[in-house]
């Protein structure tokens, strides 16, 4: 009589017959859909490597200057860049102990985490709004006209947006005289630092707004219009339509841009504050950016200037990882699909 099976004692795959290398696909199988697929996609890849060629040498490869922010970094040592790194003396973290011992380095960062929350409030929902409605106009030759003038001033430097500006609202702009000759006591809106806040919005909502509706009209152009006539035929008004097709659309797009907002949320701009600086006072228009070229790069502390950057990159690479791991957890894709 023979002794009894006990579980486990025999393998599985031999027991059902299976080969155990079964559902495996062989690596040669494996190279030769790589090849077809080389094949296949050939043309794309040579269209796009020359914007990644630009990404690598502009972008990434640059990124290796970073090791300046451990070292007392001196230029002139050496015969060339490459030969300052190595001569130049390794400090550690000593420019970031620097960086973050200087009281004016925490007043550029709170200036500019006010700035950003301040614009998310009062300019991302602009672009939006100015979309819905371009896209609710009915004549296409007015709804060209109107984004031909609102896409102007993004092709304007700061500094003709700026003097613009100035000449409107300035001492001597054109409020100032109107208010005078209607006997009224003049203010001066671009000298003024309690408002400056709400003057670099302005500006930034006249020169950018129409550009930044851009990506939002071709989200709402691939809704489907059936609907919007479904929704009509069912009795649906306006407003009901816009809550419950024109944003859920616009969603995805919303999400993204505003998880890369908040990775610029320590940029918020230099021309635009170098050129104002003067006229509030440091207290209302140092930014970090600001803060890097007048603590860094003017003193030729270029250690203090690249720590200051990579701490920039930090932060921005934690809010952007942080707000995509919420974007995941309420339902959206964001920047990056969850794996």
């Amino acid at each position: 009589m023979s002794a009894p099976v006990t579980a486990g004692a025999v393998d599985a795959p031999a027991a059902t017959g299976q080969d155990p290398s079964a559902g495996r696909t062989p690596p040669v199988r494996v190279r030769r859909r790589r090849r077809d697929r080389l094949r296949r996609d050939w043309p794309l890849l040579a269209m796009t490597a020359p914007a990644a060629a630009l990404l690598l040498v502009f972008h990434y490869l640059p990124t290796l200057g970073n090791v300046i922010a451990f070292q007392d970094y001196n230029p002139f040592v050496g015969d060339d860049p490459v030969e300052a790194f190595w001569h130049s003396e390794w400090i550690g973290f000593g420019n970031f102990e620097a960086l973050f011992g200087d009281p004016l380095f925490w007043d550029a960062v709170r200036n500019t985490l006010t700035i950003t929350a301040f614009q998310l409030v009062f300019f991302f929902p602009l672009p939006i709004l100015l979309a819905v409605l371009l896209n609710s106009l009915v004549s296409a030759r007015l709804r060209g006209f109107v984004q031909s003038v609102v896409y102007l001033p993004h092709f304007f430097s700061w500094v003709l947006v700026v003097t613009f500006f100035v000449q409107m609202l300035g001492g001597a702009g054109l409020l100032a005289q109107e208010m005078r000759e209607a006997g009224m006591r003049p203010f001066d809106v671009m000298t003024n630092p309690d408002t400056f806040i709400v003057l670099v919005t302005a500006e930034a909502v006249w020169k950018d707004i129409g550009w930044g509706a851009i990506v939002f009209l071709a989200a709402l152009a691939a809704i489907d219009p059936n609907l919007y006539e479904a929704a009509a035929a069912d009795g649906a008004g306006r407003w009901r339509r816009l809550w419950h097709i024109t944003l859920p659309g616009l969603r995805p797009v919303i999400v993204l841009l505003l998880i890369m907002r908040l990775g610029d949320a320590l940029s918020v701009g230099f021309e635009q504050f170098i050129l104002q600086r003067e006229a509030v006072g440091r207290e209302a228009a140092e930014v970090l950016d600001t803060f890097v070229y007048h603590q860094a790069i003017s003193t030729q502390q270029w250690g203090l200037g690249a720590a200051a950057g990579l701490f920039k990159a930090v932060v921005g690479l934690v809010l952007i990882l942080t707000a995509n791991k919420v974007a995941h957890r309420l339902g959206e894709q964001g920047v990056y699909a969850k794996s």
